[in-house]
């Protein structure tokens, strides 16, 4: 599937706000509501979109100390901390990497005791190294980068 500028700006509008209307993108775009409507569908059919979702203020919750854990295994148990994390409450994501760690997680918890629970629940088969975050640095993604470079996606014309 060809991305173009109109695609492009699609997504944009649809990451900043996933609830838009098919007529107030149309206005935000400059495009007809028909047309819209068919690159959207073109958008999930070819698995570009994959979903709209919400994003939840954590802080409210009570979830107040973000962490990001390096997770690195013993014994090569990496299915068996792939199974404890799927389910672990707080965890935000969890990513398999290359480099000094195995993966890297990161939580979102009340109290410190939430994250010194977690260490303890791995320590007979992972090493773990934590860094409190302090802030976030809000980073826009900028989608032109795949015009740039004349993506096509779903298939490989290299």
């Amino acid at each position: 599937m060809k991305i173009d500028e109109i695609d492009i700006n699609i997504l944009s509008q649809l990451q900043k706000d996933s609830r838009l209307s098919i007529r107030e993108l149309s206005k935000r775009i400059n495009l007809s509501p028909p047309s819209v409507t068919e690159r959207v569908r073109r958008l999930e059919e070819n698995g570009i979109i994959e979903g709209y979702t919400i994003k939840i203020n954590k802080k409210k919750l009570g979830l107040s100390i973000e962490c990001i854990i390096k997770v690195t295994m013993r014994n090569g148990e990496y299915e068996r901390f792939k199974r404890f994390i799927a389910d672990y409450p707080g965890s935000e994501f969890c990513y398999r990497v290359a480099g000094d760690a195995c993966f890297i997680v990161k939580l979102s918890v009340s109290r410190l005791e939430d994250i010194e629970k977690f260490i303890n629940s791995i320590s007979s088969f992972a090493v773990t190294s934590t860094s409190i975050v302090f802030s976030e640095v809000k980073i826009e993604e900028n989608l032109n980068c795949f015009l740039d470079r004349g993506l096509q996606f779903g298939e490989d014309k290299r």
